[in-house]
């Protein structure tokens, strides 16, 4: 099972899309792969529980053939997403990374020989010294109110493998040479607050079904059932979207079609760029004497 599977993007939501395609541009050094402009909210939330006008941005070091990239959602009104105690941050290992973080003056702190940034929006990344062959990103680490529970969860439920365990944390993964999934034992609730995101994996089409009955058998939380979603101009994938015990959403997505979503636009950079001038509901709020919503 493991081998069909592939770790595929981390989503965040945005607030401030020019303070943040700085930051993975020049800080992390990544390029913005694929951008999107929706009218109106995405039958699978993958936006959030929104319902306006909104965009979706993938960004990476790579193609998402062979990366594990971010997803950017940005929801127009809305400033910023209150924080929980959730995601405790990405490792990228990237030499680069650490001398541009240098360079900006980006505010750093070291912890455990590791250089730790944060996107505009309070999201921390965790960069390693080092330069290795293939993906930069080597893992996403979250908290969990109950490290057993989420090991049987992610192992007997989602098919992962176990690649190190200790008392307190577990790494998980699909294979050797993609992104890992860490969770670190916190002893306490998870709070998603309205800044919580996403997991993302591909399998084979034929799979969602099972996924679904699997998780409905376990008696387990299927936020979204099996649904088709459609990007203008391009392939329709087909989803389930899952809750972990701890509220995690995770996207079970068909590989297949997702592949050819997937495959980088040459004018994604154009597109944000172009995106970010024409939105003027930061210079609408100034005019008005109010700032954006803050969720």
């Amino acid at each position: 099972m493991s081998a069909t599977r592939r770790a595929l993007h981390w989503v965040f939501k945005v607030g401030d899309r020019t303070k943040t395609a700085k930051f993975y541009r020049e800080v992390l050094g990544m390029k913005f792969l694929r951008h999107e402009e929706f009218e109106e909210g995405c039958k699978a939330s993958c936006n959030g529980p929104y319902d306006g006008k909104w965009s979706k941005s993938m960004v990476g070091f790579g193609p998402e053939d062979d990366h594990f990239v971010v997803e950017l959602t940005y929801n127009y009104g809305l400033g910023s997403y209150q924080l929980g105690n959730d995601m405790q941050g990405i490792t990228v290992h990237s030499k680069q990374a650490v001398e541009n973080a240098a360079s900006h003056n980006w505010p750093s702190t070291q912890i455990d020989g590791a250089t730790v940034v944060k996107a505009p929006d309070g999201y921390p990344f965790i960069l390693v010294d080092k330069q290795e062959s293939g993906d930069p990103v080597k893992k996403v680490t979250l908290s969990s109110s109950n490290l057993q529970r989420t090991i049987d969860y992610w192992t007997k439920l989602c098919g992962m493998k176990i690649f190190s365990q200790s008392d307190k944390s577990v790494t998980l993964g699909y294979s050797d040479n993609q992104c890992k999934l860490e969770f670190v034992d916190i002893g306490q609730p998870i709070d998603h607050a309205k800044a919580g995101g996403r997991i993302a994996f591909s399998c084979p089409r034929a799979e969602l079904p099972d996924i679904e009955s699997q998780m409905k058998a376990a008696g387990q939380t299927i936020l979204t059932p099996l649904v088709s979603l459609d990007t203008p101009g391009k392939a329709t994938v087909e989803v389930v979207i899952l809750a972990d015990p701890d509220g995690y959403e995770i996207c079970f997505v068909g590989d297949e079609a997702f592949r050819e979503l997937s495959q980088m636009d040459s004018t994604a950079e154009k597109l944000i760029d172009e995106a970010i001038a024409a939105d003027k509901s930061d210079e609408w709020f100034a005019k008005k004497g109010l700032v954006k919503s803050s969720e």
